[in-house]
């Protein structure tokens, strides 16, 4: 038996109210008609029983509703076709909630179908009521469904938006990392054996960047758990308070990194960057540098500027190399999603070659989700993962 709340309700609700409706107006009408009201009562004891399994056989328990209520009618013609029916009628509802569209019409037809001994029973208001009570039922149960469809859209919608920001996270620290790596492991092999002391460094280096990465995907699998713990931990948590970390990284690879910050120390609690900006605004960082080591051709220094106003945290990575032919022409995910996430958050973000030479990137997050418009210089919009 299912254990579902609402499954329970509908089942001890509808027996309920028939008993309550139709076993009471039975009991009224055939008072002293001996075997009639027997058979009328056992009658409503069936329906009571057959409502038990309505929401899994609501077609079935339509048809015997109709069949047991329509023989009431025919013992009692004093009840009401309503009341007789009204078993059917919460069947019907069901039927319009958990079936599709051409089953439950059918089940109106059905209902319909015997509508004008409704006329005959209870005369010029006996036919519109009946149908009435038809309609209702039909359309209390298509609300229904629309509603919970439109829930599980809403669901679906929800949980594709979440795959999409986990593809993005988890794209941010395997590319940047998987970089740095591979041009440390490049520096290594090249200087093993003429400098060995570097090649360990580039060694020691890789191992850093490692484990950081492990760091940070342990945090990405605990903040997208569903399992509703909270680790008070903050190792792993990224943000701005970890730009030197990343930029280090970059450092180790060989380039020059220039970094100044302006409005990011000693402020107030309440002018801090929210959480989601704090993120948003590492992942931008991140994804330019990563997009310097992998497609910048002789680049060797980096400026980024990071400025935290009372409106916007304004970025800025710029380096003095030469964008790659297929860095230009391309279209990887990587720009596409500091976009994305720029976007998500009413910002907005510009990438592209310089007229000073050299490749920038610069974002305006707004700190309370309003859309702000970009200031100075700008950048046309493309670039390469």
């Amino acid at each position: 038996m299912s254990q579902d709340p609402g499954r329970r309700l509908l089942r001890w609700g509808s027996g309920g109210l028939v008993i309550g409706v139709l076993g009471s107006s039975v009991a009224v009408v055939g008072a002293g008609s001996g075997w009639r009201l027997g058979v009328a009562s056992g009658l409503v004891v069936v329906q009571v029983c057959a409502l038990w399994r309505v929401v899994r056989s609501p077609a079935a328990v339509l048809g015997l509703t109709m069949a047991t209520g329509l023989a009431v009618w025919a013992l009692f013609p004093a009840v009401s076709l309503t009341g007789a029916l009204l078993a059917a009628q919460i069947a019907l509802c069901v039927l319009a909630a958990t079936r599709p569209r051409r089953i439950s019409l059918w089940g109106v037809a059905v209902m319909c179908a015997p509508a004008p001994l409704a006329l005959l029973a209870g005369g010029r208001l006996g036919l519109p009521l009946y149908l009435l009570a038809v309609a209702l039922a039909w359309t209390t149960g298509e609300l229904y469904q629309t509603r919970r469809a439109r829930a599980a859209a809403e669901t679906r919608r929800a949980v594709a938006e979440e795959r999409a920001r986990i593809a993005r996270e988890v794209h941010d620290v395997v590319a940047h990392t998987v970089s740095v790596m591979v041009i440390q492991a490049s520096a290594a092999e090249d200087g093993f054996t003429a400098r060995p002391e570097q090649a360990r460094q580039a060694l020691r280096d890789i191992e850093t960047v490692g484990r950081s990465a492990l760091t940070e995907l342990r945090w990405l699998l605990r903040a997208f758990r569903d399992d509703g713990q909270e680790d008070g931990s903050e190792q792993g948590q990224v943000g701005l308070a970890r730009l030197d970390e990343m930029v280090d990284v970059a450092r180790a690879a060989g380039l020059s990194v220039v970094v100044r910050q302006e409005g990011t120390e000693d402020v107030p609690a309440g002018c801090l960057p929210p959480t989601a900006v704090d993120l948003t605004a590492y992942r931008i960082i991140q994804e330019a540098l990563t997009n310097i080591l992998r497609h910048a051709a002789d680049a060797d220094e980096v400026r980024v500027s990071v400025h935290l106003g009372e409106a916007a945290l304004d970025i800025e990575v710029v380096d003095n190399g030469r964008p790659r032919a297929a860095a230009v022409a391309g279209s990887g995910r990587g720009l596409t999603g500091m976009r994305e996430r720029a976007a998500l958050l009413g910002g907005s973000l510009r990438a592209g070659p310089l007229d000073s030479g050299g490749w920038g990137v610069r974002a305006r997050l707004p700190m309370e989700g309003e859309r702000l418009p970009m200031e100075g210089e700008s950048l046309p919009m493309e670039g390469s993962s």
